[in-house]
């Protein structure tokens, strides 16, 4: 089968490679699409602090089943959507129904190697039916329940002032969900394109754009306020400092995104606020299944977020056009 390595950064190639055998707990899945995310982007480029080389990259999988264990509900032909992170089901997390940061957790593409391929084999537990949606939107799933989950973390109530800071993929997907949840919601970048995207095509009338003035019109869209809840999805250590000072006394920071080394903050300001400060990492089940059913019910535009297409095997040429701003990707599918 072809599968597409990134054998160290910056470099990419197809290489042919034996088809997974099944164990017997697994399904044998033939890879239909899979979603390129920020991620990717950052084991292409070296700066994915989980990971080490070469890696088959990919985990927004969605694809077709062409074996099964003994008993199992599914069959030959069914489409399906994986959940990408393999946890161990016996760790502290795990047994607090945490499993998505289980200690021993297992994310295709990052640890192991992913869907970027013709087949995978993955543990039935992991493998669910779309049930609905198509395929192109079952190899969304993953990203959205990464905003899903960030969002039920943080206690999001209906009226709340929302500011999704990063207006990337998963910024957006957090503003999805937040304006779902009920937020009064506003997203801030430093980017024209994303947020004019945001504006137009997914109807955020409040979008700021990071610069001169920004923090006086933050100001003014929450009567000098502040927001009640703080999404930061930068991966940018300046951005994710700066987000505590935007946030309304008695209010929530969320952290989505990761970056290598140490954030800082102002102590005082800090207890001043009395910020409840959150990780949020990857989703659980019950955030993937929210996201098929808000897919189901319409609520979420996925024509308009994939915005790029791509074969497997042309991925080595595109990848690197791909990070250019100008190419203006929000969500890239490839297909096998």
């Amino acid at each position: 089968m072809k599968s597409l390595v990134c054998e160290s950064p910056g470099v990419l190639r197809v290489e042919e490679r034996s088809r997974p055998t099944r164990q017997a707990d697994e399904v044998l899945i033939r890879i239909r699409r899979v979603g390129i995310c920020g991620t990717d982007m950052h084991i292409f480029q070296g700066t994915q602090p989980y990971l080490s080389y070469p890696r088959v990259m990919g985990h927004e999988l969605a694809g077709e089943v062409v074996e099964f264990p003994e008993g199992s509900p599914l069959a030959a032909g069914d489409i399906v959507y994986v959940m990408p992170y393999m946890s161990c089901g016996d760790c502290v997390a795990c047994n607090q129904g945490k499993t998505n940061c289980c200690t021993n957790i297992q994310v295709l593409g990052v640890h192991c190697d992913g869907g970027l391929a013709e087949f995978i084999a993955v543990p039935e537990e992991f493998v669910f039916k779309t049930e609905g949606v198509t395929v192109d939107q079952a190899a969304m799933i993953e990203f959205l329940a990464i905003g899903a989950h960030a969002v039920r973390r943080s206690g999001l109530a209906a009226g709340k002032n929302v500011l999704v800071v990063g207006a990337g993929p998963i910024g957006l997907a957090s503003a999805l969900f937040s304006r779902l949840h009920g937020g009064q919601v506003t997203l801030l970048d430093s980017r024209d394109d994303r947020l004019e995207f945001a504006r137009s095509q997914l109807g955020f009338e409040q979008v700021v754009r990071v610069g001169d003035g920004d923090t006086g019109r933050l100001a003014d869209i929450t009567a000098g306020q502040f927001f009640d809840i703080v999404f930061d999805a930068t991966g940018n250590r300046v951005a994710m400092e700066r987000g505590f000072g935007l946030l309304a006394h008695g209010g929530t920071y969320v952290l989505v995104s990761i970056v290598r080394g140490d954030i800082t903050f102002n102590d005082a300001e800090f207890h001043k606020r009395e910020t409840s400060l959150l990780g949020s990492r990857n989703a659980t089940v019950e955030d993937f299944a929210a996201v098929v059913e808000a897919m189901k019910a319409g609520d979420i535009p996925t024509h308009l977020l994939n915005t790029h297409r791509a074969k497997l095997t042309d991925l080595p040429d595109l990848m690197p056009a791909w990070l250019d701003p100008q190419a203006g990707v929000i969500k890239a599918l490839v297909e096998c």
